[in-house]
């Protein structure tokens, strides 16, 4: 475990934390009647996996795939845990199914890819028969279980309640309500494939919540639904517009005239609730998201008023025919600022409750909601830690994303919102219940990779009460980059923290960068590292310029982890000897006047800043050239090249600028940092470009020539 520092510990106020044991749950298959598809002889029966001996007796099965073993509760039970203790002989994918008659069975938890030892699964469902249903074994031999402990409470299993969704109540005293019975959204937003529910919805139940979002219906929801039902979760079923959230998402619109785009997404629309209309595990309809904001993406002035009333006219009519088909669930419209109610409002009359996605300012829609004189209920349907587009930049120039103790205050703070507008906040879905490990993920997910983090345990304290008894994730805290503005590309930089683990775990570490702010590429990639004690690690820079981001992610060993970010900013390495070209006279072919950062004049190559640049016409051949003012010997040329680069140059020297020869030349030219090694005396150096890399010009941050 590294050093601790002075904890920021906010968030973890906030979480209910006691020393790890398991919740009190009760364990409820010991001793209990169990069978079993086979087993190796007379001393594996199914009994022994349910005896309480970890050690002496255990069930194995015969040396095939499709093997199960099953114990009957005695009754109908509501379950939390299942606990497979395996013997080496373990079970590499598998299914924890439950049924309530022994022959009508569903999937509660699916596992792949496991790796023996002992598998702690969180499980929501209820049944009186609970069965590991084997599909791959690790080795050529059966299965086998030294334990098979499944808990929960035998308390009969209420299930959840289902039947009509209605919006009922009067101004500022709305309530949601399933089957007459009070339902308030606590939810998350759902981000795996929807083949995948059966695996990833027990954990979603276990945080408490019993509502996930989705943007789109297709044919994959009814996997998705069955198993939400099956642990006793609703969704709301999301019904995708064009252009949805962000620059133009989905294309662009002419909801003024084109009428063959909304009759087809009409009909599609009808299709898909129509078929889940009556399903056990469907709450509500949502029609589009962030449309009316994405809008400004496609128009500007009097034509996006005119895109904005007629999309939230096409909402109310998409409105009208769903509650033709199924007026027993209720539809609302997600957009991303509360003044888009007004157009639903003025066009949407038949919409039953506005949605809202609100980050940062999930606070202020209270007071939005009050100062408009609004007269429906709404939704949060996302929220959470400020976005990249709501925090201030750093001193690199990039978003400052917020610690993990800073997200997962976020989520603390955004369900208070919520919840104390009663009687018309009507619940949220909290952003975001996703498995990418990327930049977004990081940002985000609760659950990267199927690493829990402080959020995740953030949101399960809003939904429970109480996180009591949970083995949570490392803390990080006063994370530092050493050199944070200058790290030289292909070198070391280093990164300190202070680490601490709640329970005392043994922590593993990665480091990752990501260059989505470098080159656009948003996935996270392991970097080289060494630690070189004391919470400090050494980490090699990339090749590319710009500024990356690097992440330290602290993993307990039981599925947690603490996941920091710092920005870098990667320049070129430096060059022995001196700059002969520093603010010395610089001429080229040609240079870019007026296109976006510009002047980019020659001068600007060689005057020695890393954020100026001369940049040419957008034609071959072009040329710069520099005077170094008498005749010097030259050892070294670098470039620092903007992303318009030369593919194809030569390096030439003159003692007259008139008579030149060729000291270097490629046909192979990458970009980012060219250092060349010459060895000739010279008072004038001038690039002969003949390929350009990109459709642009040629354009250099820094033309150094070094003697």
């Amino acid at each position: 475990m590294l050093a601790l520092g002075v904890l920021l510990a906010s968030a973890l106020a906030t979480l209910t934390l006691a020393p790890r044991a398991q919740a009190a749950d009760t364990l409820l298959s010991q001793g209990r009647p169990a069978t079993a598809s086979s087993r190796e002889g007379d001393g594996y029966a199914a009994a022994a996996a349910v005896d309480g001996d970890l050690t002496g007796t255990r069930w194995a099965s015969q040396w095939s795939d499709q093997q199960w073993i099953q114990v009957d509760l005695g009754a109908r039970s509501r379950l939390s845990r299942v606990v497979l203790t395996w013997e080496t002989a373990y079970g590499k994918d598998y299914e924890i199914q439950v049924s309530d008659d022994g022959t009508d069975w569903t999937t509660v938890r699916k596992v792949t890819g496991g790796d023996g030892g002992t598998d702690d699964l969180a499980v929501s469902g209820t049944g009186r028969y609970v069965r590991m249903q084997g599909l791959s074994r690790s080795s050529g031999y059966g299965y086998s279980l030294w334990e098979f402990q499944v808990y929960g409470s035998a308390d009969g299993g209420t299930p959840p309640p289902t039947g009509a969704v209605k919006v009922s109540g009067s101004q500022g005293d709305w309530r949601l309500t399933v089957g007459g019975q009070p339902y308030t959204v606590k939810g998350v937003t759902w981000g795996p494939a929807n083949s995948d529910a059966a695996t990833y919805l027990p954990d979603v139940r276990a945080m408490g919540a019993n509502t996930i979002r989705t943007w789109g219906t297709d044919g994959s929801t009814a996997t998705l639904l069955d198993a939400a039902a099956a642990n006793g979760l609703h969704v709301i079923n999301g019904l995708w517009l064009q252009p949805g959230g962000g620059p133009g998402a989905g294309g662009c619109v002419d909801y003024v005239t084109d009428t063959t785009y909304k009759n087809n997404v009409l009909s599609d629309f009808t299709t898909w609730v129509d078929a889940y209309k009556d399903h056990p595990a469907t709450l509500m309809w949502n029609v589009g998201n962030e449309s009316v904001l994405g809008l400004q993406n496609c128009y500007s002035g009097s034509a996006l008023e005119a895109q904005r009333n007629a999309y939230t006219s096409f909402v109310d009519e998409v409105a009208v025919r769903i509650h033709g088909i199924d007026p027993d669930h209720p539809v609302t419209s997600t957009d991303a600022w509360t003044g888009a109610w007004e157009y639903y409002r003025r066009n949407a009359p038949d919409l039953d409750l506005y949605a809202v996605n609100a980050y940062d300012h999930v606070c202020d829609v209270r007071q939005d909601w009050i100062d408009g004189g609004y007269t429906k209920p709404y939704l949060i349907t996302e929220t959470g830690p400020p976005g990249e587009w709501e925090v201030p930049d750093d001193a690199n120039g990039v978003p400052d994303e917020p610690t993990d103790v800073q997200k997962a205050d976020g989520y603390t703070r955004a369900w208070n919102c919520v919840t104390a507008h009663q009687g018309v906040a009507l619940g949220a879905t909290l952003f975001h219940y996703g498995t990418e490990h990327d930049f977004g993920g990081i940002w985000f997910n609760l659950v990267p990779d199927g690493l829990k983090r402080l959020s995740y345990y953030a949101v399960k304290q809003a939904y429970t009460g109480s996180v009591s008894g949970d083995d949570t994730p490392p803390v990080i805290s006063a994370m530092s980059v050493d050199p944070a503005s200058a790290a030289p590309a292909g070198g070391e930089f280093t990164v300190h923290a202070d680490v601490r683990d709640p329970e005392g775990d043994p922590l593993s570490y990665k480091v990752f960068l990501s260059g989505v702010y470098a080159d656009g590429d948003s996935d996270l990639v392991e970097a080289s590292w060494r630690s070189t004690g004391d919470g400090t690690f050494a980490v090699t820079a990339p090749q590319k310029l710009g500024v990356w981001k690097v992440y330290l992610q602290a993993e307990d060993g039981h599925g947690n982890a603490g996941i920091e970010t710092r920005s870098v900013r990667v320049v070129a390495p430096p060059v022995d000897g001196t700059d002969l070209a520093l603010n010395r006279p610089a001429t080229a072919s040609s240079s870019q006047q007026s296109y976006g950062d510009c002047p980019c004049t020659p001068d600007l190559a060689v005057d020695g800043r890393a954020d100026t640049r001369w940049a040419s016409d957008w034609s071959d051949p072009q040329w710069i050239q520099v005077d170094l003012g008498a005749r010097r010997s030259l050892r070294t040329v670098r470039l620092v090249w903007d992303p318009a680069y030369a593919r194809a140059y030569s390096v030439l020297v003159s003692d007259d600028a008139t008579d030149w020869r060729t000291v270097y030349s490629t046909t192979a030219g990458g970009g980012d940092v060219d250092t060349v090694n010459v060895s000739a005396t010279a008072r004038y150096v001038r690039l002969r470009l003949t390929a350009r890399g990109t459709s642009w010009g040629y354009s250099l941050y820094d033309f150094g020539v070094y003697g």
